[in-house]
């Protein structure tokens, strides 16, 4: 999704019309509680005014979210509302080049998510310079902590302040097919565009193109072609809600404006726009990363210790799990059990079609993950528990 010509990865604040000088702060709160008390309305009070109201605290600022009429409001404006002040416009630049994109804070003192390759220019570079414009307006200077090219998230942490307003998580392993979704961006460098959809699918695996993964810089994401550069897997939620080149790095919500991924690709149809097919990456993998990243300078994958193939059904092009072909001696999938000739069909309760996905599975856990395992073996199902490996030691799956 990474684009270096005008107009891509672009996220403005969302922006409101200007407001009139006699209205006082007075009215400006009154507004506030106007939209969330019908947004609390329609969505069973899930959500409280008082979590909200710093979106319209600042009479200097504009509100998040354009609201003309607060008696029509729906779901969809009151998800914006609770989530566009959490999410701030990147722009980066290099001695080579330069880009832009979003993040979203996860804490009041200034760390964000975004994507890996947003902040490495597409891997191209580290040294680079991060500015942030919050949706008041207000710009500034950024630090990266740290990459993670391998699912292609990384952290920024914003200097300056320490009172930025943290996005609401919700359980992205609760969400259900069929779930309505919100996508907060500027697609095309369309500034404050809300798109509006449903989860399509859940632990789908896509393989995208990776600029040297190995080596830290990040990843640029598009279909792999099988020709330039790398692929890498990246377990991902499926969506319908409009997501385009500018999109990356934001926030995919719920209808109470909680996280539940960060938006990474699309599938494209010989044309670089949306056609209805779009990923993120799921908040729990996300902030799992995030944490590690922050604690500890570096996210860990784990490593199962077997090279995989697709296990192909006769006469098909379909897989029907990841057939084993070779062990690393003293490997997790070694100790646990496994055997070359086993066909993994599940991991820790995820259905597994192909070597891909299972690859995407273990690298998605941390180092030092229990997971349990179900293959077959001449005809039988039999169950391994496992302890996940480190990448970092051996680069075998």
């Amino acid at each position: 999704m990474h684009e270096r010509s005008s107009g891509q990865f672009l996220y403005y604040p969302v922006e409101s019309k200007k407001a009139d000088s006699s209205k006082s702060k007075k009215s400006t709160r009154a507004l506030a509680m106007s939209v969330i008390a019908a947004f609390a309305a329609l969505t069973g009070g899930a959500i409280g005014a008082g979590a909200s109201l710093v979106a319209f605290s600042s009479m200097q600022a504009p509100a998040p979210v354009v609201v003309n009429n607060t008696e029509a409001v729906n779901w969809v404006t009151g998800a914006a509302v609770a989530a566009s002040p959490s999410v701030v416009t990147l722009s980066v630049t290099s001695p080579t080049g330069s880009g832009n994109g979003s993040g979203v804070m996860i804490s009041e003192d200034g760390y964000a998510l975004t994507n890996s390759h947003v902040v490495t220019l597409g891997g191209s570079t580290n040294d680079v310079n991060v500015t942030a414009q919050a949706w008041d307006g207000r710009v500034y200077d950024a630090e990266v902590i740290g990459t993670d090219p391998t699912n292609d998230i990384a952290v920024i942490r914003l200097i300056g302040s320490d009172s930025f307003q943290p996005i609401q998580i919700k359980d992205s392993d609760g969400l259900n097919v069929g779930e309505p979704v919100v996508a907060i961006g500027a697609p095309l460098g369309l500034s404050s565009t809300v798109t509006q959809g449903i989860v399509s699918a859940l632990n789908r695996t896509i393989q995208v193109a990776s600029s040297e993964v190995e080596d830290g810089n990040g990843s640029g994401l598009r279909f792999w072609d099988g020709f330039s550069q790398r692929p890498i897997n990246l377990q991902v939620i499926q969506t319908d809600a409009a997501i385009n080149p500018g999109n990356s790095g934001g926030a995919l919500v719920d209808q109470q404006g909680r996280l539940v991924g960060i938006n990474v690709a699309i599938a494209t149809s010989g044309s670089s726009g949306n056609i209805g097919v779009g990923f993120a990456i799921p908040a729990n993998t996300a902030l799992r990363i995030a944490d590690e990243i922050i604690e500890k300078g570096f996210a860990s994958h784990g490593l199962l210790g077997a090279l995989v193939t697709d296990s192909v059904i006769p006469n098909s092009s379909f897989a029907s799990g990841a057939e084993i072909v070779e062990l690393t001696p003293g490997g997790a999938a070694e100790l646990a059990g496994l055997q070359a000739g086993d066909v993994v069909v599940l991991f820790d309760g995820q259905r597994i079609e192909g070597s891909g996905e299972l690859t995407a599975a273990v690298r998605a856990q941390p180092a030092g993950a229990e997971v349990e395992i179900e293959a077959l073996r001449d005809g039988q199902r039999l169950s391994f528990d496992v302890t996940l490996g480190d990448s970092r030691d051996l680069e075998s799956n």
